[in-house]
């Protein structure tokens, strides 16, 4: 079992920046890779970023690529995503996952297209006003 808890999530301006953290609790944090979603009100949940279980790499979506970063500390179970930039279509409630049997960080991006994580957050809402 995993437990995941996000926070910072909240009200910013369109060309600002925020920071998001997702705390993990329960299988070792660093066997599995993490990663980022979000859902937009009335669209589907959609992949963010991803990062593999040592950190070493990490995956993108086209839409965020060069604006978002994801890190991980596993010291504190941890895995962040900073966003600069931030647009009013950014606006959504973001969610971390989880899924023990996925290490790399393409490998979750890839395989969020048809597959579903095995543990979620709850969810912070972004909102990005223009």
């Amino acid at each position: 079992q995993v437990q995941l808890v996000e926070s910072g999530g909240g009200l910013v301006q369109a060309g600002g920046s925020m920071s998001l953290s997702c705390a993990a609790s329960g299988r070792t944090f660093s066997s599995y890779a993490m990663g980022w979603f979000r859902q937009a009100p009335g669209k589907e949940r959609e992949f963010v970023a991803a990062i593999s279980w040592s950190g070493g790499s990490t995956y993108y979506a086209d839409s965020v690529k060069g604006r978002f970063t994801i890190s991980r500390d596993n010291a504190k179970n941890t895995v962040y995503l900073q966003m600069n930039g931030l647009k009013p279509e950014d606006t959504a409630v973001y969610y971390c996952a989880a899924d023990l049997g996925i290490t790399t960080a393409q490998a979750m991006g890839l395989m969020s297209e048809y597959y579903a994580m095995d543990y979620w957050g709850k969810g912070t809402p972004v909102t990005v006003s223009s």
